[in-house]
């Protein structure tokens, strides 16, 4: 849902002029609850600006190195102190740092209930719609990316209310796949889920290893459970479970298929030895080296992949039986900041220079896709192109889905455990689905 823009008329057309350029010419003061605003990046004098991100793949650092460089150089009197870990241990370290006395000025949220919703909430993050509307990124971003990363100032809201980050890139989740394992084993790229799991059932047949998944901390799951949900459950009652709205059921029983999908090709030994046991960077760097035929993971690991395997790895989103596609995906970790920034001024131009149209080009050069001009800036040729292809053919002809660990803030715990106990046969499907249900639905009643 598109926010209403903060400023309006000829003084919102001026500043959204002068926004072209991040930080250039003089201030540009806007009025506000907590006083004026500025684009004055120089005004702040000699400043430290600390960063919190997880961009530490090879692609996903390379393009913050750049642009933190450029920064810096376009800024001499701003030193970024970039603070950059794994996905995992940022989500560990963001909570205890948000409530001390050195909280970080700029953070990158995981845009779920558990986590932004949670800092929203204590009011550990600013909203965003002043800075919004000085730089013009309602217009710039589309109200479908936006709503990842709004909420209401309670947090009871998700996708709608104030604007309390940006991402840089966008995000679809398929299949990866190893072309040389194809042709070996004789099989032609699958075109829908039905293909695909034929597909699996002829590698493990010819003794290879179909499919791979590190699963030890449990969000990995999460990645593959969601587009095969998305293949049977129609994609506006996953919009509802995901976001944890209410009107939805989990015990469907087209949820329970698709959960019984997912528990048959562990029964079958489609996945590797232990995916429960196995690391996730493990896993996929393991596809890299050539060992398994398909991997189920984000476009965040396509320039990886790329850098691994070079021209043998593709990349496609397998459609449904009635030909459309529908998969999870969104935008990756917006950048917000923290209530605790030093000079919210410096960090608003930070985020605008690092998610502005040239930011972009630098985050196609470096194989990550971006996530506004994503058509224009396709490569030519190789994996990229494949991914590019499939968030454009998923975006504007199919369903995007929410990650389902949006849904509550218990919820990335909940349907983690439930995964790796239908994964290893602990629970079964209706289990599976009872559970899941039984978080939802708790949520939704006491947050009316």
């Amino acid at each position: 849902m598109r926010i209403a823009a903060a400023l309006a008329g000829a003084s919102a057309l001026a500043i959204a002029l002068a926004a072209c350029a991040p930080g250039s010419g003089g201030a540009k003061p806007a009025s506000t609850a907590g006083g004026e605003i500025s684009t004055d990046v120089a005004a702040a004098g000699d400043i430290t600006l600390t960063v919190w991100d997880q961009e530490v793949r090879g692609g996903q650092d390379e393009q913050m190195k750049r642009l933190n460089e450029e920064f810096q150089k376009k800024y001499p009197n701003v030193t970024i102190n970039r603070v950059s870990q794994a996905f995992d241990d940022l989500n560990k370290t963001l909570r205890l740092a948000l409530t001390g006395e050195d909280a970080p000025d700029v953070v990158q949220s995981n845009n779920g209930r558990n986590v932004m919703g949670a800092f929203v909430k204590a009011g550990q993050l600013r909203p965003l719609d002043d800075y919004a509307g000085l730089y013009g990124w309602k217009d710039r971003f589309a109200p479908s990316v936006l709503q990842y990363s709004s909420y209401s100032e309670d947090a009871k809201t998700f996708g709608s209310g104030s604007v309390y980050g940006l991402p840089q890139t966008g995000e679809v989740v398929g299949v990866f796949y190893s072309k040389k394992a194809l042709a070996t084993a004789g099989i032609t790229l699958p075109s829908t889920w039905k293909d695909f799991e034929s597909a699996l059932a002829t590698a493990k047949s010819a003794g290879a290893a179909p499919l791979v998944l590190g699963n030890i901390d449990k969000w990995p799951a999460i990645h593959v459970f969601g587009p095969v949900q998305g293949s049977a459950v129609p994609a506006d009652t996953i919009a509802k479970l995901g976001m944890g709205n209410a009107g939805a059921d989990w015990t469907s029983a087209e949820s329970v298929k698709a959960a019984e999908t997912l528990q048959g090709w562990a029964t079958k030994g489609y996945f590797n030895d232990g995916p429960n046991g196995t690391d996730y960077d493990a896993a996929w760097q393991s596809f890299g080296s050539g060992q398994g035929m398909f991997l189920i993971g984000g476009s965040w690991l396509g320039a990886d992949l790329q850098d691994a395997m070079g021209d043998d790895v593709g990349f496609f989103v397998p459609s449904r039986e009635d030909g459309t596609s529908a998969t999870t995906g969104g935008t990756g970790l917006p950048f917000a900041i923290t209530s605790a920034a030093r000079n919210t001024d410096v960090a608003a131009a930070y985020i605008d220079f690092i998610t502005s149209d040239e930011a972009m080009k630098i985050l196609a050069e470096t194989g990550n896709m971006p996530v506004n001009g994503t058509a224009a800036l396709a490569p030519a040729r190789g994996v990229q192109a494949d991914i590019f292809s499939a968030f454009g053919m998923v975006t504007g002809e199919g369903d995007l889905l929410p990650y389902l660990d949006y849904a509550t803030p218990t919820f990335s715990d909940t349907l983690g455990d439930a995964l790796q106990g239908l994964i290893d046969g602990k629970l079964t499907p209706q289990q599976f689905t009872e559970a899941l249900q039984a978080d939802y639905s708790g949520f939704v009643s006491s947050n009316g």
